[in-house]
């Protein structure tokens, strides 16, 4: 599991650690960062996929992502007895992401290119590290990335030795360092950050792919945007938890069933009708908590399941069924819930394994509140 997330320099995150918990949630009003944490957990899953460089080019480039406000903000600047304004810079412009739990920790440090550089838009990666357990030191670092040159430690003797000298500064070395001897721990990283799964697309529109006839075949995890809803059913059904899925479905729609219809869509069954209702007769609502249902309940668990803005669409009565679905998911994955819905958050008031982060801004910049403590150490690795 993951325990714990940093991001510094991102957007509004001028500098943000969050505790996790097996369920996750964030809320605040619009523009105190929601997205961006979204997005910045986004950015590290794109770490692995090679799509790093290429996903902060569509949000802008580095100028556009980085934090726009001064390296430090005093508190009589905050008063607003000195006006807000920049100062000499402490240390390098920078962008950096990390994660870690009880057995590893990775973290990445972004940075401008270099003068004269053909993409002058396009960060660079400045240095990596992946090191075990939850805080980086000298002792517990295993691999790490300066510049083009990667160094990983030796398994059996603890020495260090050059991997590679020549990476391109757009190349992580997650994802092209690939040594079987001395490099297990970095291939067993690369594969849990590519296993992270997101939902912020499942569409319900008229045209939405779900709504459409399926060829059904072994689904065990829901497509980003819903297209595979009847096939991802199925697999439920066969050989994961399907019962969970019939309890939620009964859960928001008493006396209801949802499986998969003869022409490859999905039928919904409901007390007192003569026939299933197919997909596209159902309105957007339902067919979102279904998918949710099929997301949340998937065979194939991942690492950690990130949902952003779930109760989109759905009617109020349907954020108390919801509330459940998610704390029942949560015992088998960690999951992460971007929202700004107070009912879906009563809902999930008091259970032990959630955590809630409550988001405001002061200055462009934003904080956390939690009810509980969420304060730890976190290090850096240095240029």
């Amino acid at each position: 599991m993951i325990s714990q997330l940093a991001v510094s320099g991102y957007r509004s995150l001028r500098d943000i650690k969050l505790l996790l918990a097996p369920l996750t949630i964030i809320t605040g009003a619009n523009g105190t960062g929601k997205s961006s944490v979204y997005r910045a957990l986004r950015l590290l899953a794109d770490v692995a996929q090679g799509r790093l460089i290429n996903s902060l080019a569509r949000e802008g480039g580095l100028h556009s992502t980085l934090w726009a406000g001064p390296e430090r903000i005093s508190q009589d600047m905050r008063s607003g007895k000195f006006p807000i304004q920049g100062t000499v810079r402490s240390g390098p412009v920078s962008l950096r992401l990390g994660f870690s739990g009880d057995d590893l920790g990775y973290a990445i440090d972004l940075g401008l290119p270099l003068p004269g550089s053909t993409f002058a838009f396009d960060p660079e990666i400045k240095v990596e590290a992946m090191w075990t357990g939850g805080i980086l030191g000298r002792a517990n670092l295993f691999a790490e990335r300066r510049g083009p040159m990667i160094r990983v430690r030796r398994a059996a003797t603890g020495e260090w030795r050059t991997g590679m000298e020549n990476l391109h500064p757009f190349d992580s070395m997650v994802t092209h360092s690939s040594d079987r001897e001395d490099g297990l721990e970095m291939l067993l990283m690369r594969e849990r950050m590519r296993n992270w799964r997101f939902y912020d697309n499942l569409r319900t529109d008229v045209d939405a792919p779900a709504r459409k006839a399926q060829i059904v075949t072994y689904t065990p995890a829901l497509a980003n945007d819903g297209a595979d809803l009847a096939a991802a059913i199925a697999t439920i059904h066969a050989i994961g938890e399907g019962a969970a899925f019939n309890d939620a479905i009964e859960d928001a729609f008493p006396g209801s069933s949802v499986g998969s219809g003869e022409d490859g869509s999905i039928a919904m069954r409901q007390r007192g009708l003569l026939r299933p209702l197919r997909a596209s007769e159902l309105s957007d609502g339902t067919l979102r908590y279904i998918m949710l249902c099929a997301a949340l309940l998937a065979p194939s668990k991942p690492e950690i399941l990130i949902l952003n803005e779930p109760e989109s669409s759905l009617h109020p009565t349907l954020l108390d069924p919801l509330a459940r679905l998610l704390t029942t998911a949560a015992k088998t994955c960690q999951i992460v819930v971007v929202s700004h819905s107070e009912r879906l958050l009563t809902g999930l008031a008091g259970d032990p394994d959630t955590r809630t982060y409550r988001l405001e801004k002061d200055c462009g910049e934003t904080f956390l509140h939690s009810d509980e403590d969420h304060y730890f150490r976190w290090v850096w690795p240095s240029r």
